[in-house]
């Protein structure tokens, strides 16, 4: 089964660049214009549009993005020219529309709709990708046995409840829905005053305060597991704002047992999706350092790893490599 994990994934796919295109003009700059010999938005070969099922193109991702925030949406890439995507896409569909609005379906022709293809790295079609909070997350690639499309939805559903996303969207089996329709019909669950302060923080770039907010909300209820994985994602966010990577990269080979320049190179890694790498890093690290500097790098990889969580199956061996050299 394909693993998901909200966290893993934590700013690893850039979706800046396609927010707030719902609001702009036809033709409006950085709208991407249909590739050559591309159906036109609207016109493609994808299945009938129902109610919890959306065409999406590159104008109107921003709108998706936004409704992720209160219902986890599909993302389903796909192309008219490749069969296992036929194979697939009804698939996806039948069971969208079995959770009867508690998630969303959004359906992206590649060829038409270039940079949403280009933000989520696709190098192979079919490829599915859910969006829980504006932040995405791996489903599968490739077409898979219905038998494991429900067993990845019902996980999806499970990290959406625990990230807070568990709203709906009216559903009707019937076509006409767009995505602006779909953000306005939407019923949000409310969140926790604190919990809506960070997000409305994370929203303008204040990862400080969104981390003190989480902090806040610890301190009220220790055991708020949402609130602890945002905390380690603001932090992250946080030490990730206003690096270069080039530089950042070029200073850790200089200097390979500097700790600070390490952890940087690591966390730009793992919000960019390079777990492993993140992990193989500090855990080198570590094994070249003494044992009094090896305190902050073991205190990190713990974080990171819960950051990451321990469903990752990337997590166990980085774990067991660390206890390894610990004892």
């Amino acid at each position: 089964m394909t693993e998901i994990s909200a966290a893993a994934l934590r700013g690893a796919v850039d979706l800046s660049s396609l927010r707030g295109r719902g609001q702009q003009p036809a033709g409006a700059p950085g709208t991407a214009a249909p590739a050559a010999g591309a159906p036109a938005p609207g016109e493609t070969g994808a299945p009938a549009a129902s109610g919890v099922v959306i065409d999406v193109t590159d104008a109107s991702f921003g709108d998706i993005v936004e409704l992720s925030r209160t219902v986890p949406v599909v993302v389903d890439l796909w192309a008219e020219w490749c069969g296992p995507c036929k194979q697939l896409s009804p698939v996806i569909e039948k069971v969208t529309k079995e959770q009867a609005g508690r998630v969303v379906l959004a359906k992206v022709d590649v060829d038409a709709n270039p940079q949403i293809a280009q933000a989520f790295r696709a190098e192979s079609i079919p490829m599915v990708i859910a969006l829980i909070g504006g932040q995405p997350v791996p489903m599968f690639t490739g077409a898979v046995p219905e038998a494991q499309v429900r067993e990845v939805f019902t996980k999806l559903l499970e990290v959406a409840e625990q990230s807070g996303v568990s709203g709906s969207v009216p559903f009707e089996d019937a076509p006409g829905d767009d995505a602006s329709d779909a953000v306005e019909e939407v019923q949000e669950a409310p969140l926790p005053p604190l919990h809506a302060e960070a997000f409305e923080a994370i929203e303008a770039g204040d990862y400080e305060r969104a981390a003190q907010a989480y902090e806040r909300a610890l301190a009220e209820s220790p055991r708020d597991e949402e609130a602890k994985a945002g905390l380690g994602q603001v932090r992250l966010l946080g030490r990730v704002q206003g690096l270069d990577l080039q530089e950042v990269r070029a200073a850790a080979a200089a200097a390979p047992l500097d700790v600070d320049a390490q952890f940087q190179v690591a966390d730009l890694d793992l919000a960019g999706g390079h777990i492993d790498d993140a992990f193989d890093r500090l855990l080198e690290l570590f094994a070249a350092l003494d044992a009094e500097q090896r305190v902050r790098v073991r205190e990190r990889l713990v974080e990171l790893f819960d950051l990451v969580g321990s469903a990752d199956p990337r997590v166990a061996p980085a774990r067991t490599r660390l206890a390894s050299m610990l004892f």
